[in-house]
């Protein structure tokens, strides 16, 4: 079971740049600065021992893991890797992608000692080709605590005829909150992720506070499915 790097010189056609999707010198050096930054500084989190992440999938992927299609699963930011873990573990073909060296080297373990198979992708999402040989792949998507609205447009082309987006993420709160981002600047106004999935069938939206490792957060999280039209079919679930 290997990582792969995409790596910032791959083929990948971003929207960055000049607009026309060839990268221009100052952007690209721009994304491989920022990347380069983002991956030091989460490879020293995942280095600490003492710094961890839950085992279990976001709550509302693993409630509704019966009803959502069968297929090909993408994991955003997967960390050690609790969402793609799970995946697996039911039959999908997962692919992960995470920035940190450090975080996929921690869940390939994992996913040696649950004896299951995911293509480990070291790779920032704004490197990631989600438009091209990808467009219309996955039949589910996760993110898990990763702020990525302007990447929602890409994702969204990624999500398969019916495929099903599974989004949380740290909310702003005027209650007191113990864990999460120490800057409102990386973490969802209220609607922020409503608004912007609205051209999908939303199938869930919560935000409220909830118990996590390390204390309380605030947390926004939404299920919404690539379909279209005013009569659908809806999962009937268990309370």
């Amino acid at each position: 079971m290997c990582i792969r790097d995409t790596g910032s010189g791959g083929e990948n056609n971003h929207r960055w740049g000049d607009g026309s999707g060839v990268p221009t010198y100052k952007a690209a050096r721009v994304l491989v600065a920022t990347v380069t930054d983002d991956r030091a500084r989460w490879n020293e989190k995942y280095d600490d021992p003492d710094f961890d992440l839950p085992d279990d999938p976001i709550p509302e992927l693993e409630r509704r893991i019966d009803t959502v299609p069968d297929g090909r699963a993408l994991d955003v930011a997967t960390g050690t890797g609790r969402n793609a873990l799970f995946l697996a573990e039911h039959g999908y073909d997962v692919d992960a992608i995470d920035v940190s060296d450090a975080a996929l080297e921690r869940a390939r373990d994992r996913a040696a000692e649950r004896g299951v198979e995911v293509d480990w992708i070291r790779t920032d999402l704004a490197e990631f080709d989600l438009e091209g040989e990808r467009a219309a792949e996955y039949d589910v998507i996760s993110v898990s605590f990763f702020a990525a609205l302007e990447h929602l447009p890409a994702l969204k082309e990624a999500l398969a005829p019916g495929g099903v987006l599974v989004y949380e993420h740290h909310l702003r709160s005027s209650d007191p909150i113990e864990v999460g981002p120490s800057s409102d600047g990386h973490r969802y106004r209220s609607n922020d992720l409503l608004r912007a999935c609205l051209d999908l069938t939303i199938l869930h939206y919560e935000e409220r506070r909830r118990e996590v490792i390390g204390g309380t957060a605030a947390v926004v999280t939404l299920v919404a499915r690539n379909s279209r039209g005013g009569a659908q079919s809806y999962p009937l679930l268990e309370e």
